[in-house]
């Protein structure tokens, strides 16, 4: 059983709060369009905002996975998001991945969005997956693989830190991330 995965400099097996944090500024690509990831969020199994929170299901299955995976699930019946697994494999903790600044595939982008202000592109969970095609297809694969792939960026990241949004349970709980003074995050950070 693998406990830890290391993808981009960032290990997988640590707290999910760890994992959001130190994912800003990580270039991320699937199939070859995306960008760097500008805004996070942390869940973890004793998060009563958690899907992982009432334990296993069908649904959630993928995020008491191995670290190092995608969980890929949809909100409110419309929208796929993203999240990364960490932790070890049974714990269910994962990142949600809540926006990217896009850099590679914009036009394509564009084209699966309808949109053609970039900032728009990917400034949410289901904007962001629209915009990669990101679909239950990519629910379970392993991040250091294609169709994914993940890239350090060259310099740190200017992290800054809040509550986490979209959420009625746990709403206090300050484990969103996002890159200071980024104009690509879904909502501003005060």
């Amino acid at each position: 059983m693998q406990t830890t995965r290391q993808l981009a400099g960032i290990d997988f097996g640590a707290p999910s709060h760890e994992v959001a944090r130190q994912l800003i500024g990580v270039a991320l690509l699937v199939d070859g369009v995306g960008g760097r990831i500008v805004e996070t969020e942390a869940y973890d199994r004793d998060d009563p905002a958690s899907h992982s929170f009432s334990g296993p299901s069908e649904r959630n299955l993928a995020m008491f996975g191995p670290p190092g995976h995608a969980y890929v699930y949809r909100s409110y019946g419309i929208h796929w998001c993203l999240n990364f697994v960490c932790r070890e494999e049974g714990h269910g903790a994962a990142v949600l991945i809540r926006a990217i600044e896009p850099l590679d595939g914009i036009e394509l982008m564009r084209e699966r969005r309808g949109v053609d202000d970039v900032r728009l592109l990917c400034s949410g969970p289901g904007k962001l997956c629209q915009a990669l095609g990101v679909t239950r297809s990519h629910n379970a694969l392993a991040l250091d693989a294609p169709p994914f792939a993940l890239l350090a960026p060259a310099t740190p990241a200017v992290v800054v830190a809040g509550p986490r949004i979209g959420i009625s349970k746990a709403m206090d709980v300050p484990w969103r991330f996002g890159l200071a003074g980024s104009r690509f995050v879904s909502r501003p950070f005060r």
